[in-house]
């Protein structure tokens, strides 16, 4: 699988305290690996838009679609519990 990212994500994860980056990156390396990576607990999120939702942190989630081989990756931000 590819990663691409929209405008909005890269807009949503500069805005990210940096230590949540680093995990973000750590977690995109694992989506790319296996979207099953138990660490992510990734699922559908909106079925209508086809919008899955995945772990970064315990208070971080990240948005993404899955089109082909690509993982469109729409935004990152904090989890509301």
């Amino acid at each position: 699988m590819i990663a691409s990212f929209t405008l909005h994500f890269w807009r949503s994860y500069r805005k990210l305290p940096k230590g949540v980056q680093k995990v973000f990156d750590k977690q995109l390396v694992h989506l790319l690996r296996d979207i099953r990576y138990p660490s992510l607990r990734a699922k559908k999120y909106d079925e209508s838009r086809n919008l899955w939702q995945a772990r970064v942190t315990g208070r971080y989630r990240f948005y993404f679609e899955i089109r082909n081989d690509f993982y469109i990756l729409h935004e990152v931000r904090p989890h509301k519990e």
